[in-house]
């Protein structure tokens, strides 16, 4: 197994040289005036309304055509709205998906379409084409079955591919907690929900909520002014008003502090957050200290809480907090984390500590100049945006703010005091009437949880499903039948792939897989090699881009090798590779030293922990006897870092059971190994390992 950990490391490695670090910010000049221009507005018959900023600093132009409507409970068929969006820009009435593509490219322009607006930017020269194709696009759009088909399985695959997901499933619960399920911020697209929409109910659903009479569009930059109005008027005079809905959105109130726990049996780390809902507009005299004291908490890098849970503690890696605000129903309060498991009744205690104390004790003057400084900065920094001018340009307009607003931004800031930090705490920290949600593994947490106190209280815990049902605490750990052993299990397992003999008579696996990893711009191919009793080898290419890395281990020594530079083994992975005593681990194993830690549900099915040897598990199928998961954890400067390894889809070559799939998650990464072909006992020369 420990081959496929090392792919996946060398795999993360990959990834993040090939990225930019975009953690720093650039220096920037004298601080400017902030000033963002004085807009010209018009309003077409329709009711369309247009802000127009001329700059000509650059020979470009960025719009971004905004519908302001309250949100959208999609109900039974839920994801409408997406699709609706996705099937925008595949061409129109008039011209086709790939000649609509072309064009935007030959421009060098982007231009973005979607079932709420649009944005997109081109040289000046292109703009009017651009607006032109804008126009084409929303007015006439071309909802094609085929397209409909394609995005809809996309979407389905999406769906599948989180459904195990322990981020993805704690936001989701996290969202029914804070607004009930019937609200459009907990909403959340199912397979089911999919399956409601039909090709049929796209258009009349973009007609009945892409309105003109609800829109504003944004334009700045170098372009004329008359002649772009112009333009609009005549391109956009067939746009129809329409009646814009307006219904009472309903929220949950919270309730009294208590924790909310999901079981995700496959939790590598806990996702912990406290939240509690809040009434909050932008133009609410409290906004200013409210956001300073969130900044502090925290809203960015060297905050209160990551200095405590991070720093301090060495509990977690990032630890934030954010807040909200909407003219149209309640915002949150977020304070969260992702903490080690072992620890994360800890990191609950920390985080409500921090909240309690920024409410109850002033600031420090440094803490309150400091983190104006960062907002200072980060202002001037944003309004050299065009997006971002346009961005405050049209919350002006539709969140009822003096015209002014931004270009006193900075005083604003400058005004708020470490009285006003602590009041805005007190109000919208609701530490006595929040929510309390931890995402992870009951088996090893629900105990801890149960116990936890602050301010003299224990606080109660309740339980969910991923899709935010309640439900009774689940039995963790079931009992163990006296006659179930460590070698019981081990045992079965071996007999169940194929038995002794079979499996002893294995001296060399080929194999060849596919490798996915979410987010990645490549998706390798992998050539794995393997000769008893410890002999590797392992190759990942990818298509036009050639060999990416090759690793080697001959039975004593070993490197990998990465953009041409041989980088020879550590020493522990030396010693886990010589430590290797066959092909399969199981026939190998010391029983009599292992032990079954417990009976639990892993992805539904109950499954017997074994612990193989220090900070190592295994678990395997109590129904079928398969090894369905391995767990293990090391220490990497100062870190624990957990890597769980899933495997599926068990299929029988030359009368061995093997499995074809396997999911590799470490952190927050994770890869899928898809093996597309396994062959047992072909002859492979020891020097092909060195």
């Amino acid at each position: 197994m420990k081959k496929f950990l090392y792919i996946a490391f060398v795999l993360f490695t990959l990834i993040s040289f090939s990225q930019v670090d975009r953690t720093k910010i650039p220096e920037s000049g004298p601080t400017p005036e902030i000033n963002l221009g004085e807009p010209v507005k018009y309003e077409l018959k329709n009711g369309m309304k247009l802000i127009l900023v001329k700059n000509d600093k650059l020979p470009r132009v960025f719009f971004n055509l905004f519908i302001d409507r309250q949100p959208l409970f999609e109900g039974e068929k839920a994801g409408i709205s997406a699709l609706t969006s996705d099937l925008l820009g595949k061409g129109t009435k008039n011209i086709s998906k790939d000649e609509f593509i072309e064009r935007i490219d030959f421009m060098g322009a982007t231009l973005n379409l979607s079932a709420s607006g649009a944005s997109g930017s081109s040289l000046s020269k292109f703009f009017p084409d651009l607006i032109d194709l804008l126009a084409d696009g929303l007015l006439n759009p071309v909802f094609d079955q085929d397209e409909f088909t394609k995005s809809l399985d996309r979407f389905k695959e999406g769906i599948e591919a989180d459904k195990n997901s322990v981020p993805a499933a704690a936001r989701r619960v996290e969202n029914i907690l804070a607004y009930g399920k019937n609200h459009p911020n907990s909403e959340y697209l199912t397979i089911e929900s999919l399956n409601n929409i039909t090709f049929n109910d796209i258009e009349p659903f973009f007609n009945e909520y892409f309105l003109p009479n609800n829109s504003y569009m944004i334009i700045i930059g170098d372009f004329d002014v008359d002649s772009t109005i112009n333009q609009i008027e005549k391109l956009f005079k067939t746009w129809k008003k329409g009646k814009i809905i307006d219904n009472a959105i309903k929220v949950n109130s919270n309730s009294k502090t208590a924790i909310h726990f999901i079981d995700m049996p496959n939790a590598i780390q806990s996702e912990v957050t406290f939240q509690n809902l809040i009434e909050m507009r932008m133009n609410d005299s409290e906004y200013f200290s409210l956001l300073l004291s969130n900044k502090i908490l925290g809203g960015g890098p060297e905050n209160r809480l990551e200095q405590q849970i991070r720093e301090n503690k060495g509990y977690t890696y990032v630890a934030r907090s954010s807040f909200g605000s909407s003219k149209y129903t309640k915002s949150r309060f977020r304070a969260y984390t992702s903490t080690r498991e072992e620890v994360t009744d800890s990191a609950v205690i920390e985080m409500l500590n921090e909240i309690k104390k920024i409410r109850e004790i002033d600031v420090t003057e440094k803490e309150l100049n400091d983190v104006k400084a960062k907002y200072f900065g980060n202002f001037v920094l944003a309004t050299e945006s065009p997006s971002t001018i346009a961005n405050y340009t049209v919350q002006i307009e539709t969140q009822n703010l003096d015209k002014n607003y931004y270009k006193n931004y900075l005083s604003n800031i400058n005004s708020v005091t470490a009285s006003d930090v602590k009041n805005a705490a007190n109000k919208y920290f609701n530490i006595d009437n929040g929510q309390i949600v931890v995402t992870g593994k009951g088996a090893a947490l629900a105990d801890k949880l149960e116990n936890i106190t602050f301010d003299g209280k224990k606080l109660s815990v309740y339980y969910y499903d991923k899709y935010g049902n309640s439900i009774e605490k689940p039995i963790f750990n079931k009992e163990i039948s006296s006659n179930v052993t460590a070698e019981t299990v081990i045992n079965k397992y071996i007999e169940k792939i194929g038995g002794n003999e079979k499996l002893n008579s294995v001296f060399t696996i080929s194999l060849e897989a596919n490798v996915t990893i979410p987010g990645a711009p490549f998706k390798p191919k992998a050539i794995i090699k393997e000769k008893s009793p410890n002999l590797t080898s392992m190759e990942m290419s990818v298509e036009g881009m050639g060999t990416l890395m090759k690793q080697k281990f001959d039975g004593n020594n070993g490197y990998m090798e990465q953009m041409g530079q041989k980088i020879p083994m550590e020493n522990d992975q030396l010693e886990s590779e010589r430590g290797q005593k066959g092909l399969f681990d199981e026939l190998y194993m010391d029983t009599a030293s292992m032990e079954i830690v417990s009976l639990s549900p892993v992805d539904g099915k109950d499954a017997y922990k074994i612990k193989t040897k220090e900070n190592s598990f295994n678990y395997y199928d109590a129904e079928s006897g398969l090894l369905i998961m391995t767990e293990e954890s090391t220490t990497q400067g100062g870190n624990t870092i957990t890597s769980i390894t899933k495997f599926s889809d068990y299929r029988e070559v030359d009368g061995i059971l093997y499995a074809f799939k396997r999911e590799i998650n470490a952190g927050p990464q994770k890869i899928e190994f898809e093996i597309t072909s396994v062959i047992f006992n072909e002859e492979i020369s020891v020097n092909f390992f060195k």
